[in-house]
């Protein structure tokens, strides 16, 4: 599995949109793999950002 995989599915599981260092917790993983992933997925339009350096899935 692949981090934007990870960080897809560790938002999908979550009730409430999250933070990239809540995502790295959970899933165990690099906040900084993980800051990169969220910039693919965004572009890629399979999530957003309901606030300010929050996240969740579309």
């Amino acid at each position: 599995m692949d981090i934007k995989e990870i960080v897809l599915d560790t938002l999908k599981k979550s009730d409430k949109p999250l933070k990239g260092g809540e995502i790295a917790e959970m899933a165990n993983v690099d906040k900084k793999e993980v800051d990169k992933a969220i910039k693919k997925l965004k572009v890629e339009e399979k999530i957003f950002s309901p606030k300010r350096c929050y996240y969740d899935v579309k």
